[in-house]
């Protein structure tokens, strides 16, 4: 079930699902406007909105979508039964085995489904899932103790499972289930905090490029970039790159976060502008205007950038704006 939520993670996502629909068993969005998004461009394979709907206007449009939907509090309970929809919809029933975010307490799970599979509008049997609150870290114990939960809570009920996200898929076999959830994965990052995406053969989507649009000299002693926070050492050329925070690239990236100018890293020098950000090219051999600039992408990590802008890659990367053109190949 590829999780192609958020523009798929900034990546566009109907562009996304026409490229993986051949390739999974069902896509899952947040919300039912992504999944209507979905539907009018033509994809009819199973889609499940994550977080459920909100209110009516939000089930009727899930049942003529017919799109699946979480359960995960009892308000949805009593939509459901006070609801004539046109045709039932599937549901997958959450637990709250440690995330503390969304889902019932697991106590609960046999009462709930009993309900759900007697309830007209639900489709069969409820699946039944749960989110890992530490599976980026493995090693956790908290991750066998969510396992041991949902293992308990379920052992005897009838439906599919899910549980992994990308993490868990890759570090927690125990996790897999009936479906699994691939998110940051299908796009390339690293799910796990110690273990980079090269390392776990995972290549990059997106590479966010631009060009140098000016180069300049400065003397020791002088500042670059609003508030002047950063100062030369020695005589520097700097580079002006046209991009900023208003294309999505992080305005609290600090000074020396590495940037690729014709694929030969470069600190990131000043603060980042709303349209530019400066370089520092001094130890580059040869450098012109219209050379391209690399962000993140193929060359340089998406993790990598995020680990300097003390962020996540899935942050950097759910930011990048609409006015950047979008290359495909």
């Amino acid at each position: 079930m590829a999780v192609i939520k958020a523009e798929a993670y900034g990546h566009g996502m109907l562009r996304v699902a026409e490229s993986l629909a051949p390739r999974v068993d069902a896509l899952a969005v947040s919300c039912l406007d992504e999944a209507a998004a979905l539907r009018e461009a033509g994809h009819h394979q199973p889609i499940l909105a994550l977080q459920g709907f909100k209110d009516e206007r939000d089930l009727r449009a899930a049942s003529q979508l017919d799109v699946a939907v979480t359960v995960h509090e009892d308000s949805q309970l009593r939509l459901l039964a006070a609801t004539r929809l046109h045709r039932p919809v599937r549901v997958w029933l959450k637990l709250d085995t440690g995330m503390g975010r969304l889902g019932f307490a697991p106590s609960r799970a046999a009462e709930l489904v009993a309900a759900l599979t007697s309830d007209p509008n639900v489709t069969a049997v409820p699946g039944l899932m749960t989110h890992l609150a530490c599976a980026d870290a493995p090693e956790r114990p908290e991750n066998a103790a969510q396992l041991a939960r949902f293992e308990a809570a379920t052992r005897h009920l009838p439906g599919e499972r899910s549980l992994a996200n990308s993490a868990a898929i890759l570090a927690l076999p125990d996790a897999h289930a009936d479906w699994v959830r691939p998110g940051i994965m299908l796009y390339g990052g690293s799910p796990l905090a110690d273990q980079s995406a090269a390392g776990l053969g995972l290549r990059p989507v997106m590479t966010l490029s631009t060009r140098l649009i000016a180069i300049h000299a400065l003397a020791p002693g002088e500042a670059v970039g609003y508030g002047a926070t950063w100062r030369s050492e020695r005589p520097t050329r700097v580079g002006v790159a046209a991009i900023g925070y208003a294309d999505g690239y992080p305005r609290h990236a600090p000074n020396g976060t590495p940037v690729l100018v014709r694929g030969q890293r470069v600190p990131l020098i000043g603060r980042v502008s709303m349209d530019m950000i400066t370089l520092d090219l001094t130890d580059l051999e040869t450098v012109q205007v219209g050379d391209v600039v690399t962000l993140w992408g193929e060359g340089l990590p998406v993790d990598e950038v995020a680990a300097a802008a003390r962020t996540i890659s899935y942050d950097l990367l759910c930011r990048v704006h609409d006015r950047v053109q979008v290359v495909t190949g």
